[in-house]
């Protein structure tokens, strides 16, 4: 299980806000890198996204030290990096938030398997939403059997024991 995600934005205190209201949750400052922001729906596995202002970069510490936050001047404003993540609300509200923020939002078909709202935020980040019906979609297309089925042959499947 994931429990958070960190993603960049040009600015955090704002995405962390819409976040938590697609959510249903709360946004606080994230103390352990200036001006990055987290994101909390409540819910019992603790999830979260935290959410660092763009050019951040998690390097690893020297020795024991943990990670260091890194601030670079520059950085691509696109990136591999998403989420998908189930949300409370309808795909109705996300549309409405996504044209208030001016924001790209597209419900997108997965090669027939299930489908996601592509939120993209400050229009070049994007994390797939998955209201409830979406996300029984997506629960139903991972289960162990279809993934085995999907994505490689079952002589090639590892389990994690």
């Amino acid at each position: 299980m994931i429990h958070h995600i960190s993603i960049p934005a040009e600015n955090p205190r704002h995405v962390a806000e819409v976040l938590a209201e697609i959510w249903n949750g709360k946004a606080a400052l994230f103390p352990p890198n200036p001006g990055s922001y987290i994101v909390f729906p409540g819910d019992e596995y603790g999830s979260a996204i935290e959410v660092y202002p763009l050019g951040t970069e998690l390097v690893p510490g020297d020795g024991d030290e943990q990670v260091a936050f890194v601030q670079k001047a520059s950085s691509s404003r696109f990136i591999a990096t998403h989420a998908a993540v189930s949300v409370p609300t309808s795909q109705e509200q996300i549309e409405d938030i996504g044209r208030r923020e001016g924001w790209r939002v597209v419900r997108c078909n997965r090669d027939s398997f299930f489908d996601v709202i592509e939120l993209w935020v400050e229009n070049w980040l994007m994390i797939e939403l998955l209201p409830p019906a979406l996300a029984q979609q997506y629960i139903a297309f991972t289960r162990p059997q279809n993934v085995e089925k999907f994505f490689a042959p079952a002589d090639l499947m590892t389990t994690g024991s």
